[in-house]
């Protein structure tokens, strides 16, 4: 501690000491008494681990977000547009300039209520963006340029799902019969059958199915990104990356189209099971047209491409699948994901849950409600004879 260069007049006094990485930190004070405080009180906290660089938290939100909490998301280039598009609509016209140790709790939680308010964002989105901005903040804290997150005792908007309503296996039987074009109608029933993304669908290539095996590799998906067009990306999480277990319908599908359509070997759709003439790439938009014009000449309501995904989820769900197996199946990040997405589906398989239950622990001679599972008291992780399963193998 030395007298500063001011000494004598206002903040006469210069708190001097060292930060865990060496760096010479200095602030000036009023007093001899307040200059020993600071030092006393960095020093100590330095020891318990707890030490903040009094000048970190000047950084700006918007600065923050884009020179250190963005490059450290572990994403893909068009997840990392998604992301940065929603701070830049959202979170940088009202904080962007405010330097990040200044945001108060309670201007978090009206941040959160603008969203819906002001954006007027609605479904899932108000917690996807908000999550983005509770991302931004809790790696300020890690990563010690704020003690404590504004958001931290602010809860996230509500998850303000719609409950899906998937085709059911008469209904997409309709729409297969109402493809005249082989390539539409082949792909639906796929979809229908493995729950294929669109991306995924359209990019997957004869090498990634092996039908001796019976089994389906998922590792990429085809996309289109505004500036770059159609490339081929990889999935966009981990959990994305699996491998399906196919059953003889799809290998039958899949090997009596491949020898009506032989894979190309050269063009942008090289290796690729579906292609448009010429080899060229099918993009998400020409599927989509497809599908409602199928929908139509089927006499049905309007369906997305990704409706025939959740599809295969209630197939799932119905034929007794838990949720993790599920999970696993349609590639969420985690399980949460599928309980939320497809948590009434699961609700309406509690009554055969406990007719299984009954069964199991029926005594000699009971029915305990229904015929008994034969399953020496284990509940089965697939019933493959209720249900859609059942329709399914007509």
């Amino acid at each position: 501690m030395v007298p500063s260069a001011a000494h004598g007049k206002g903040k006469r006094w210069q708190a001097r000491y060292d930060a865990p990485n060496g760096r010479e930190v200095t602030s000036l004070w009023a007093t001899k008494v307040e200059a020993e405080r600071e030092i006393n009180k960095q020093e100590a906290a330095k020891q318990t681990g707890s030490w903040l660089d009094p000048k970190a938290g000047r950084v700006t939100v918007e600065r923050f977000a884009l020179d250190t909490w963005l490059p450290a998301q572990s994403i893909i280039g068009r997840s990392e547009t998604e992301y940065l598009g929603a701070l830049r609509r959202y979170c940088f016209p009202e904080w962007g300039h405010r330097e990040i140790r200044s945001i108060k709790p309670s201007e978090a939680g009206a941040w959160q209520k603008l969203l819906i308010s002001k954006y007027e964002l609605s479904g899932t989105y108000p917690n996807r963006v908000a999550r983005y901005v509770r991302g931004v903040f809790r790696l300020a804290v890690i990563d010690r340029v704020i003690p404590v997150s504004p958001f931290e005792q602010i809860s996230a908007p509500a998850l303000d799902e719609t409950a899906v309503q998937p085709p059911d296996v008469t209904e997409v039987k309709q729409l297969i019969a109402a493809a005249n074009i082989d390539r539409w109608r082949t792909m639906l029933e796929v979809t229908a059958l493995t729950g294929l993304r669109s991306g995924e669908i359209r990019g997957l290539r004869l090498a990634r199915v092996d039908f001796l095996r019976r089994t389906m590799l998922v590792d990429q998906q085809l996309v289109h990104e505004k500036g770059k067009g159609m490339y081929f990306d990889e999935l966009k999480t981990g959990a994305g990356l699996r491998t399906l277990p196919l059953n003889k319908r799809v290998v039958d599908v899949l090997a009596a189209y491949i020898e009506r359509h032989p894979v190309p070997t050269a063009g942008p759709g090289a290796g690729l099971i579906f292609t448009m003439p010429a080899a060229g790439l099918i993009g998400e938009s020409t599927i989509a047209f497809a599908l409602k014009a199928i929908c139509k000449k089927a006499g049905l309501g309007p369906r997305h491409w990704h409706e025939l995904r959740h599809h295969y989820a209630s197939v799932l769900i119905a034929g007794g699948e838990n949720p993790k197996v599920v999970q696993k199946r349609l590639g969420h990040k985690d399980v949460m994901t599928t309980l939320r997405t497809y948590a009434h589906l699961f609700a309406e398989a509690e009554e055969r849950t406990r007719d299984v239950l009954d069964a199991a622990w029926a005594e000699p001679g009971e029915t305990g409600g229904t015929e008994s599972s034969g399953t020496g008291g284990r509940i089965p992780e697939s019933r493959s004879g209720s249900g859609v399963v059942a329709q399914l193998r007509a």
